[in-house]
């Protein structure tokens, strides 16, 4: 299947990136950020899975359906994190991280 076909996806990863970074570089900035320290790491491994995919899928690589499998998971866990917090960067990374999870989950073979 082209890339083409899988373009609502490649959005979707991407929205999920650049909320991710965001959220990240609040959270830095947060007053308490050692209680922001899940959430950072998790804003970055999804935020670097996410935007791979969307590469690879670019590239056609035959592995979509596994790094799809994997990215859904990622992005549930930030998501998970982000939603523990009621900082509003949170809040909406948390929303972005876990419809990306769902689109990944459609594309997984």
């Amino acid at each position: 299947m082209s890339h083409e076909n899988y373009s609502s996806v490649i959005q979707t990863l991407n929205d999920c990136m650049t909320a991710c970074n965001h959220c990240y570089d609040a959270c830095l900035k947060e007053e308490q950020v050692n209680m922001m320290v899940e959430c950072i790491r998790l804003d970055r491994e999804c935020a670097d899975i996410c935007s791979y995919l969307a590469q690879a899928i670019g590239r056609g690589t035959p592995f979509i359906s596994e790094l799809a499998e994997v990215c859904a998971k990622i992005c549930e866990s930030c998501g998970n994190e982000c939603k523990k917090h009621d900082h509003e960067h949170c809040q909406k990374c948390a929303e972005a991280c876990l419809r990306c999870a769902e689109e990944c989950r459609k594309i997984v073979a």
